[in-house]
């Protein structure tokens, strides 16, 4: 059979759902993609078993229907050298064998019957169901994702919390020591369920979802959750627990608050953390009427750092210590011009939220403060 293909568009489609597979797989065949032909369509799977993410798009000509198997690493690195073409693929359903024309030259390998390519879990009739505009999506899965934490003890606080209450969605994250909040109101249609999307799946859905238009759609059980996009379909099994009650830890009255320029802070602390122990990476806050004094030291090598910020701060004198590096990742994520950083004392968490209010988003991030010992 033959089918015809754009060079482009079949390699930025094979390099998009190529990142889902295993460079360690228990099963051969998951090494490949799996080629599906209908309906003068093809649709490509990748997959490492648990997580399955599919693709398809309009072929320039095919004369027949067929399914097969192609080692990924062998299709994607040939495909990505060819320039901007249409590519004649014949294959040979006698042999299996694979034959790329093109405009100066072709090449041959061989492909794999489909039968062992692994189906993904399909979700029960009465699966709850939701739809989230991508660009909010991809921007409160790019807040959260960072706070996350590769521990294997404690395995519901390596994904992404999804939280359905109402016509809000709410997506956290959190390692213990820092937590990202972000919510997605007025929602067209109400739901009630939450999830953890472990967080190898969330980083596939942030890379395809910054290509995406329109309404991705999440549904999803106790075990599975499906979302489509306008051209991708992502089926993933979920992490099994119970998250801990992230409202619970979101302090209500902290009453020194500091609003100040988040890019000025962020030059501020990468020069004094240049300063601090290594091993701690403490920086102190010391807030006063219109300035906040940035300082960093470490003693075993003689070494100190000290920097004031012009702020708006409401509230008694503070000095306060942070891990500088966490607080550096916190103001990265918050994407505002200016942030409000809302304290109660040198002991409690922090709470930092961006000064001017998204339109239907809000975002909440939560860090706790080191002891200064002093």
């Amino acid at each position: 059979m033959k089918f015809v293909v754009s060079s482009s568009a079949l390699s930025a489609r094979l390099q998009s759902i190529s990142r889902v597979i295993s460079s360690k797989n228990t099963l051969p065949i998951l090494d490949c993609v799996l080629f599906k032909i209908e309906d003068n369509r093809l649709t490509l799977t990748a997959s490492d078993n648990e997580t399955t993410l599919t693709t398809s798009m309009e072929l320039v000509e095919c004369d027949e229907n067929i399914t097969f198997a192609v080692n990924a690493r062998t299709v994607q690195d040939a495909i990505k050298e060819i320039p901007e073409q249409p590519l004649n693929l014949y294959v040979n359903t006698g042999n299996m064998e694979v034959t790329v024309e093109y405009l100066n030259g072709k090449y041959r390998f061989m492909a794999l019957p489909a039968d062992e390519y692994p189906t993904p879990p399909t979700l029960e009739e009465e699966a709850a169901s939701i739809a989230l505009p991508t660009e909010k999506l991809l921007s409160a899965i790019t807040r959260t994702l960072f706070a996350t934490v590769d521990d294997p003890l404690r395995p519901v606080m390596g994904g992404l919390y999804f939280d359905f209450k109402g016509a809000e969605a709410t997506i956290v994250a959190t390692d213990g020591r820092k937590m990202a909040c972000s919510k997605i109101e007025n929602l067209p249609t109400s739901q009630e369920g939450n999830f953890i999307l472990p967080k190898k799946p969330a980083t596939f859905l942030k890379n395809f979802l910054s290509k995406e238009q329109g309404d991705a759609v999440i549904r999803f059980s106790q075990r599975n959750a499906v979302i489509t996009t306008e051209s991708y379909v992502m089926n993933c099994r979920l992490i099994e627990g119970k998250y801990p009650r992230y409202e619970s830890v979101i302090p209500q009255d902290n009453p020194n608050c500091v609003t100040v320029s988040r890019t000025a802070m962020l030059s501020t602390l990468r020069r004094v953390l240049i300063f601090s122990n290594a091993s701690s990476s403490l920086i102190k806050l010391q807030l006063g009427m219109g300035n906040m004094t940035i300082s960093s030291q470490d003693i075993d090598f003689s070494m100190s750092a000290e920097e004031t910020l012009l702020c708006e701060y409401n509230g008694t004198p503070l000095s306060i210590g942070f891990n500088g590096t966490f607080l550096t990742e916190v103001l990265n994520y918050a994407e505002a011009d200016e942030v409000v950083i809302k304290m109660a004392d040198a002991s409690r968490a922090c709470i930092i939220v961006p000064a001017t209010k998204m339109e239907n988003e809000d975002l909440l991030m939560l860090i706790m403060p080191m002891l200064l010992g002093e």
